[in-house]
């Protein structure tokens, strides 16, 4: 979901990231398997979200199944935080999210994170900077009740 794509469509993408990789496979230099990875799955991902089906669809989320626990209040914090930093990412373009994601929450290297997506180290830690001050902003905002005790990307 960090890289755009609902939960309902991430076993389909999956799929589609292992028959990129089984294509792909004879093409792999042998350095870095795991920047070579994220790179299809931020390709894919990208692919997804600029395809017709993701611009016609109205997601709306569906009613609890179950009770919520008396634990509720700190779950709808988290949940605040995390639908928070997903629409702050929303609002990142696609080159500072793609390296905000892989660097921060997927936690892979700078130099992976360039391998990735093809990029020189400079310009992925600008872009991870620059989503950095975007995302503070976002939620330093007044409509935001503001990262809480566990911080913004601890949000569950």
């Amino acid at each position: 979901m960090n890289l755009g794509v609902p939960a309902h469509e991430a076993q389909d993408l999956c799929q589609e990231v292992m028959l990129t990789v089984h294509r792909k496979l004879p093409d792999f230099d042998g350095q870095s398997l795991r920047g070579w990875l994220y790179g299809i799955c931020v390709r894919v991902a990208s692919d997804y979200r600029r395809s017709a089906r993701v611009r016609r669809e109205v997601v709306s989320e569906a009613p609890p199944d179950q009770a919520v626990e008396a634990s509720q209040g700190d779950a709808l914090d988290r949940k605040r935080r995390l639908t928070r930093l997903m629409a702050a990412l929303d609002q990142l373009d696609e080159a500072k999210r793609a390296a905000f994601v892989l660097h921060e929450i997927e936690e892979l290297t700078l130099a992976e994170v360039a391998e990735a997506l093809q990029a020189p180290i400079q310009t992925v830690y600008s872009r991870i900077r620059a989503a950095h001050v975007l995302i503070q902003r976002a939620f330093a905002s007044p409509a935001s009740s503001g990262p809480s005790k566990g911080g913004i990307l601890e949000a569950g």
